[in-house]
């Protein structure tokens, strides 16, 4: 294992850690899976990085067709560094890609063009930062596009509300390896000043049209959700219109971190809440129905709370990936870990409790932000970070990893038996 300093400065503060990673893997394993499963399951780590102070979170990958070895794709991988000491304070952006479909990574790297910059709000100058982006191939335009939004600090790198917070994006060069300085869509209205795609899954039509999911908070009131419609010509994007909206009104946050998916003809979307999960349908992919609770097949609570879930779609079935309660995991925050799938019943938008695997194991830190890239029509990858940070009684604290957790980034590859007809490059 090779042991390397990265030293970088943020725009506002430094960043100083030793990062553990290698080209190549740090675990690889085959996981056993039941012989009715659609799939074989495989997870390796190609970085991890833990210091007491500072650690990896939010890696997502997306990819760029016929770039790699013998015309694989070349898989890029972004992800935050996250301070333990505070409260979702992200001050880098960093990536690392592979050409050969995992067998060797470069070493993470950090993104200029992606850093954190000095803005004057409230006429206060203030740092703010690109976080929760998720980069994902744009097919009409042969373009790497990723999106998330900007979190606005305090001058001592505090979340205070109210805030400003947008739509932020940026693309990805293949010959020079590197993103473009990330920039912001407009979207107009009052009620969208405090908003963004952050840790959102879109989907791209095939005309080219991007279905990005989106929540806000207008003043005095719980989280939203609503789906923007936008075009994407491979440098700009635009907003164009948004579907219905969609709310609950009781003592919790909202709704937030909304994904969207397509299958058999509609579109489905999962939505975070401080109590439960939810899941709503639509025809067109803009107007949705009433939302309802995550349940498994049996009537049961399906038991993901205050954690986002996403979607991992093969043209043959859709299934879930959560977190959830009920796994002896009391001890992990929030319980989320371990990071389970299971397929879901598109009639009754319901997890069939007989398939749930668990991807990635429980070894003390969160899973619970993390990503799913379609790689190849034989395979699709679900990446997360251990987030090394949990909530003390009084304070924020470094977790305790007695239980094995020492900041991995984990990649859970999904082998499919049979090819994925939906998947596009």
């Amino acid at each position: 294992m090779q042991r390397r300093e990265f030293t970088r400065n943020s725009l506002i503060a430094g960043v100083s850690f030793l990062s553990l990673a290698r080209s190549g893997h740090l675990l690889g394993e085959d996981v056993p899976t039941s012989a009715s499963q659609p799939y074989k399951l495989g997870r390796e780590v190609p970085t991890k990085f833990y210091d007491g102070k500072t650690c990896w979170c939010h890696p997502r990958a997306g990819i760029v067709p016929g770039v790699g070895v013998n015309g694989a794709p070349r898989v890029v991988m972004t992800m935050n560094t996250l301070d333990v000491n505070g409260s979702d304070v992200f001050k880098a952006v960093y990536a690392l890609h592979t050409d050969d479909l995992g067998k060797t990574w470069t070493k993470p790297a950090a993104q200029d063009p992606l850093k954190p910059r000095t803005e004057v709000h409230d006429g206060q100058e203030r740092p703010v930062a690109l976080s929760d982006c998720w980069p994902t191939w744009h097919a009409a335009s042969k373009t790497l596009l990723g999106t998330g939004h900007d979190v606005v600090y305090t001058p001592d790198w505090k979340v205070k509300d109210p805030r400003p917070r947008s739509t932020t994006y940026s693309t990805y060069d293949p010959q020079s390896d590197t993103w473009t300085p990330w920039t912001r869509m407009k979207i107009e209205g009052e009620q969208f000043k405090n908003s963004g795609p952050g840790c959102v899954q879109r989907f791209d039509e095939e005309d080219g049209s991007i279905l990005l999911p989106f929540y806000y908070k207008p003043t005095g009131k719980n989280s939203r959700v609503s789906v923007a419609k936008c075009k994407f010509d491979g440098k700009d994007l635009k907003f164009q219109e948004h579907g219905n909206e969609l709310s609950i009104d009781d003592k919790t946050r909202g709704l937030h971190e909304p994904s969207i998916t397509r299958f058999g003809g509609e579109y489905f979307l999962t939505l975070r809440n401080d109590k439960q999960g939810f899941v709503a349908r639509s025809k067109d992919g803009l107007q949705y129905g009433p939302i309802q609770p995550w349940k498994f097949d049996d009537g049961s609570d399906l038991g993901n709370y205050n954690t986002q879930q996403h979607w991992v779609t093969h043209s043959d079935a859709m299934y879930l990936v959560y977190t959830r309660k009920g796994a002896n995991n009391d001890h992990v925050f929030r319980h989320r870990a371990p990071l389970f799938m299971g397929q879901v019943d598109p009639k009754t938008l319901q997890v069939i409790r007989a398939t749930e695997q668990v991807l990635v194991p429980e070894r003390g830190a969160r899973l619970g932000n993390f990503g799913v890239t379609q790689v190849s029509p034989s395979e699709t990858w679900v990446t997360v970070a251990e987030w090394m940070q949990t909530w003390g009684p009084n304070h924020i604290m470094a977790v305790d990893n007695k239980y094995g957790s020492d900041g991995s980034v984990w990649v859970a590859r999904i082998r499919w038996n049979e090819a994925n007809k939906a998947f596009r490059a």
